[in-house]
């Protein structure tokens, strides 16, 4: 049984086993927003090494995770009492982009030549695993091409402080992502991350699964489907007094044009339910009305 929230029912989809998981994948994307991958093609290795590296960068020196610093809120590190007492990140934005890697490590001081290798092979397998979804997506909805070609992604690094009086607190508050979807190497041992049921507004307790990936759908992913898929809110409820470390790759939206739902998802009988906006619109209106759920609705198209 789970330490929070009711017993987890994570939908787990296998990479390996399409088109067959094709019909499994697009029903925990409408019902769940949130599922487990197993089978990813990232080797076991390479996210075990990059873990170990997460955790070294994240015990740097205040002084030099704050060179990660930028003026957009969320895009490179938060410091403790930020976001909450206890949690705090290193960023890497568009981190696809020539030359971004280096310089966010370039920025950490980071001279050992493996872990600057560990690291990058990494952005790079997590960046083609969100390409290979966005087509399993296409595929689902009877549709084809490459969805996030060309759009900027984001390579976030966790640390949940937890420390023994904050047990049976939130280490992140409940919220939506803003972008399209968001794929996470959760701490394998410590658990915390907590999924609110679509039907009974219930908390599900994403439980630990070693080797896997969590997968979760933000509101640019419901805007972009016409309310085809769900946009989960989730939190991270501390479970115990451990450090948990998270891995999150946010892949956003387009970088110059506003997203919409595209006219194969729009007719008579799916009327569009939401005005197009460009993801760094989206995130600034989010931060300026501090709505980390439910800012959506101001997209909704009068009927």
């Amino acid at each position: 049984m789970a330490k929070g929230g009711v017993a987890s029912t994570v939908p787990v989809i296998d990479m390996q086993d399409f088109p067959a998981q094709s019909g499994k994948l697009m029903e925990a994307c409408r019902e769940s927003g949130f599922f487990r991958l197993i089978n990813h093609g990232i080797p076991p290795a390479l996210m075990g090494e990059m873990k170990v590296a997460s955790r070294s960068l994240l015990d740097l020196p205040v002084e030099i995770k704050m060179r990660n610093s930028t003026v957009v809120h969320g895009q490179g590190y938060s410091p403790l009492n930020q976001a909450s007492a206890v949690f705090e990140a290193l960023g890497c934005y568009d981190l696809a982009a020539p030359g971004n890697i280096d310089q966010f490590l370039d920025q950490l001081c980071v001279s050992d030549p493996h872990q600057r290798e560990i690291i990058t092979a990494y952005s790079k397998a997590i960046t083609d695993l969100g390409m290979d979804i966005g087509r399993k997506l296409l595929q689902g909805l009877g549709l084809s091409g490459d969805l996030f070609n060309g759009w900027p992604c984001q390579l976030r690094i966790n640390k949940y402080n937890y420390t023994p009086e904050f047990v049976g607190s939130t280490g992140a508050f409940l919220h939506t992502d803003p972008g399209f979807l968001t794929i996470l190497q959760d701490d394998e041992i410590v658990g915390g991350l907590e999924a609110v049921d679509k039907d009974t507004g219930e908390y599900i307790s994403v439980e630990p699964m070693p080797g896997s990936l969590v997968v979760n759908l933000g509101d640019l992913a419901a805007v972009w489907s016409n309310g085809r898929l769900w946009n989960v809110k989730h939190r991270v409820q501390c479970y115990e007094a451990s450090t948990r470390v998270s891995i999150a790759l946010f892949v956003l939206g387009p970088k110059d044009e506003a997203l919409g739902a595209p006219e194969e998802l729009v007719d008579s009988a799916h009327p569009r339910l939401y005005k197009p906006m460009n993801f760094e619109d989206y995130r600034m209106l989010r931060i300026k009305t501090k709505s980390p759920t439910g800012l959506i609705e101001h997209l909704r198209l009068e009927s």
